[in-house]
């Protein structure tokens, strides 16, 4: 065990080494994160469950939390290990620019195969293969953003990354309304992802690495790929934390929310669909705005943690709204408040980030070792999922609002526990 770290770690400051991204890094950057999000969020959000529902009927909730849950473990997995990896390489390509463009490619085809597929067994297998290979770009792309950005200028970075989310979500809603064939609800998103990632490639400035690893990547270099000393990097420890908190009060959504209509509402698929549409413009817009305005102020005020605190406490009034919309048209506006807190919330949280990293040198590991507090929650809420809707419908206060009050309760937590980072203000 090493030694501990100080109570307090160093404040970093925010005016270190200059802020401007390289030209064409931010539009690139921007459309690489549209498209691997656009790939990984329509099948999340709406495609999946309606392709588990179309193939396996009786059994749509637990094979939908059986394949999201056990592909988000392969998301778990792969951002970190491709992360290093990226770290380590010494192609003539750049560190990163293989697996952003590799990622990709690997992702769209096994998305391609979802489409035609027509069991549970085969959408499972290639939905891990998906998040595998999707997760190995964003790795890659996230990474970029400490090798070409200095501190004071990632704030606005991110938020623009940021907006990327809610954009990907609404395209995603839209390819999904706009298809009834499950296969282009899958084709359309994967092309997509694939175009973007190439489109990034060459436009970034992904220098080689001029030196070899100090060691070899042996089996300790292997798993040390998922884990951190906790003790010695406190911050980083409570910032991970702080994620997978809040994530996972927002990772269960949209995952059950097809289902919550249906169910509640009593709504057909199709009229379920157009409601996802409209209750993701109404987030999309808010994110678009909280989002960039978020990375601004917390750069030009020079504080972090305010920002993700009120961002979670948002998240987690619209959550709660969530859990007694008596209509429609409360739904959508409870998908707005939590579009709200998110997209403040992904930004300014993904630039506190970036500066907690326990080594500059590993950054494409260590932001995938926070990006297992994205993907986990993806993994734990399908699973955790048709037990607490089971318990609320047993006790007769509603399934879906006992799964979103348990979310709430989850994401509050979060956005208080933020205050435990000291290196960062």
């Amino acid at each position: 065990m090493t030694t501990p770290a100080p109570a307090v770690e160093p404040v970093l400051p925010l005016d270190a080494g200059p802020a401007k991204a390289p030209k064409g890094y931010l539009p690139g950057v921007s459309f690489a994160s549209f498209g691997v999000y656009l790939a990984l969020l329509t099948p999340v959000m709406v495609a999946m469950a309606f392709k588990i529902q179309h193939v396996d009927p009786e059994n749509a909730v637990s094979s939908l939390g059986l394949v999201l849950g056990v592909g988000a473990f392969f998301a778990l997995v792969a951002n970190p290990l491709f992360g290093r990896l990226s770290d380590r390489s010494m192609s003539r390509f750049g560190r990163r620019r293989p697996y952003i463009v590799g990622g990709a490619l690997i992702g769209a085809l096994a998305l391609t195969v979802i489409g035609f597929a027509e069991s549970v067994t085969v959408i499972l297998v290639a939905w891990c293969v998906a998040q595998a290979g999707f997760n190995a770009t964003l790795s890659a792309v996230i990474a970029t953003l400490p090798d070409q950005v200095a501190p004071a200028g990632r704030g606005k970075v991110s938020g623009m990354i940021g907006i990327a989310t809610p954009i990907a979500i609404l395209a995603g809603s839209l390819v999904a309304n706009a298809f009834q064939s499950d296969v282009l609800r899958f084709v359309v998103p994967a092309a997509i992802g694939l175009v973007a990632a190439i489109a990034f490639a060459l436009v970034l400035d992904d220098k080689p690495r001029q030196t070899p690893p100090a060691e070899k990547f042996s089996a300790k270099e292997f798993f040390g790929s998922f884990v951190f000393n906790p003790r010695k990097h406190r911050d980083f420890a409570w910032t991970w934390l702080t994620k997978f908190l809040v994530m996972f009060g927002y990772a269960g959504i949209a995952t059950y929310l097809p289902f919550y209509l249906t169910d509640r509402f009593e709504l057909a698929e199709a009229e379920a669909t157009s409601v996802i549409v409209l209750a993701n413009m109404a987030s999309v817009a808010m994110m678009m705005i909280s989002s960039p305005l978020g990375g601004i102020l917390s750069d030009k005020i020079g504080k972090r943690r305010p920002f993700v605190a009120i961002a979670g406490g948002i998240m987690v009034v619209g959550l709660l709204l969530l859990v007694v919309a008596p209509t429609v048209t409360v739904l959508i506006v409870a998908q707005a408040i939590i579009g709200l807190g998110a997209g403040a919330f992904l930004s300014v949280d993904q630039a506190l980030a970036t500066q907690v990293l326990p080594n500059p040198d590993e950054a494409a590991k260590d932001l995938g070792v926070l990006n297992i507090a994205n993907a986990l929650p993806q993994s734990l809420a399908p699973a955790m999922a048709p037990a607490v809707i089971g318990f609320g419908t047993a006790i007769g206060v509603g399934g879906y609002q006992t799964w979103y009050l348990f979310g709430a309760l989850v994401a509050l937590a979060g956005a208080v526990l933020v205050y435990r980072i000291k290196g960062v203000k």
